[in-house]
């Protein structure tokens, strides 16, 4: 009862704008894991942060207890990770980046997330292709067989206070930057990462709105990496419409997938996207590798991309995803092809002839997600035509797919509210 009361009072202090002590912090972080504080209480303070924020020591104090409060994994050597801040619907590089990183022979337990404002998580994604739910012994098989897994961030009592704050988040549609800093760093301190490339995509319809902004977050992100002793690179870059196509889970795995089989029709700009991932990742990993390997690897490759286009082409990528999905418990023969989107479909038309000017990314995370996404996994939407294409007047600017007409016809009504383009 104590702690609940030291919790309730530091909460209450937070709301006034006071600054918070590690007692403070970890009875708060210790009674959200316990469940003990409920739903109310736990917005409070999801809420204090969005609208006071915290100083740098109350970041690491947070990013601490959250770690301190749950289980750990703990591998040795070089363990990769990568994280983007999400906020953009599509743009699965994910299901690209950790198969290309543990053909390399690094490796990567990469801990993802269901969707809190997107129609799809990673977690949502993969979980087409393997059980995403595996418990600390699961995960520890995984990544000695086959060097990379892709697991839910909640499967086991990993920093178990954020999954409790993202459920209240998730209803109010809202995440601060601080606490994606601190769920982000929590996730990967506990999962034993020491060499980590964040991905901070920003823009008008991002999370992210302004490339200053997106410069005190990567300075808040290099900050308490250096804390934590975890080897950084943070890669800011000005994002308007998603890399790729696909919205929702099954479009956006497909399109993954097709990337790793190299099929001809493959999105160009996911591919480049996740090449440019993957080569920081395995740049930052070459600084602490042997010598003979660093060498081995110069004298080979111009650069950290120029291995990962290599990986990626030859298809020993999609060889260590087929492993990594088996090891999970997948079908490692499945294939693009498989994965279909929903029976029912609309399409959207142009009414005049152009090119989209620009995407409203929020609008299009609400429709797909009233389409059904993520929890209908066939559900969401198809970008026929991107930012700068040529558009003739009757012409399918994008597609909806779900699994049932009450959707379909939801998401069509709510089109006149909810604009998807500008044309």
């Amino acid at each position: 009862m104590e702690e609940k009361n030291l919790a309730i009072a530091a909460i209450r202090k937070k709301l006034v704008g006071k600054k918070l002590n590690y007692k403070e912090i970890y009875a708060i972080m210790d009674q959200i894991s316990e469940k003990k504080l409920g739903d109310v209480l736990t917005t409070y303070f999801a809420a204090s942060g969005f609208s006071k924020g915290f100083s740098d020591e109350e970041l690491y104090y947070l990013t601490k207890a959250m770690v301190e409060t749950g289980d750990k994994l703990k591998f040795p050597g070089i363990v990769a990770d990568k994280h983007s801040i999400g906020g953009i619907p599509g743009t699965r590089t994910t299901l690209i980046v950790v198969p290309i990183i543990a053909a390399a022979g690094f490796k990567i337990p990469k801990s993802s997330s269901r969707a809190i404002t997107t129609p799809g998580g990673t977690a949502d994604d993969f979980e087409i292709l393997a059980p995403v739910l595996l418990s600390k012994e699961k995960i520890y098989d995984v990544i000695e067989k086959v060097g990379g897994c892709i697991v839910w961030g909640g499967s086991f009592n990993i920093a178990p206070a954020d999954d409790v704050i993202i459920k209240v988040e998730e209803v109010l549609l809202f995440e601060s930057y601080d606490k994606i800093l601190i769920s982000i760093m929590a996730k990967k301190i506990a999962f034993g990462s020491n060499h980590v490339v964040i991905d901070i995509p920003w823009g008008n319809s991002t999370k992210v709105k302004k490339l200053s902004q997106a410069e005190i977050l990567k300075e808040k992100f290099e900050k308490l990496a250096k804390k934590f002793g975890i080897k950084m690179t943070v890669l800011i870059h000005k994002t308007e419409e998603p890399a790729g196509r696909g919205i929702g889970p099954v479009l956006e795995t497909k399109e993954s997938l097709m990337v790793l089989e190299q099929d001809e029709k493959r999105a160009m700009d996911l591919e480049a996207r996740s090449i440019n991932l993957a080569g920081a990742l395995l740049e930052l990993c070459l600084k602490d590798s042997s010598k003979e390997q660093r060498e081995s690897i110069r004298k080979t490759y111009k650069n950290g991309a120029s291995w990962a286009t290599s990986i990626l082409t030859s298809g020993l990528a999609l060889s260590k995803m087929k492993e990594i999905i088996k090891a999970q418990g997948g079908d490692p023969n499945v294939k693009s092809q498989d994965l279909l989107p929903g029976k029912y479909s609309f399409v959207v038309r142009a009414k005049n002839k152009g090119k989209i000017e620009s995407f409203n990314i929020r609008n299009i995370s609400a429709i797909a997600r009233i389409l059904g996404s993520p929890k209908i996994k066939t559900a969401g939407i198809y970008l026929n035509k991107k930012i700068g294409e040529p558009i003739e007047k009757g012409e399918v600017i994008c597609t909806f797919y779900t699994q049932n007409m009450y959707n379909l016809k939801e998401a069509k009504d709510s089109l006149s509210n909810l604009p998807l383009f500008k044309l």
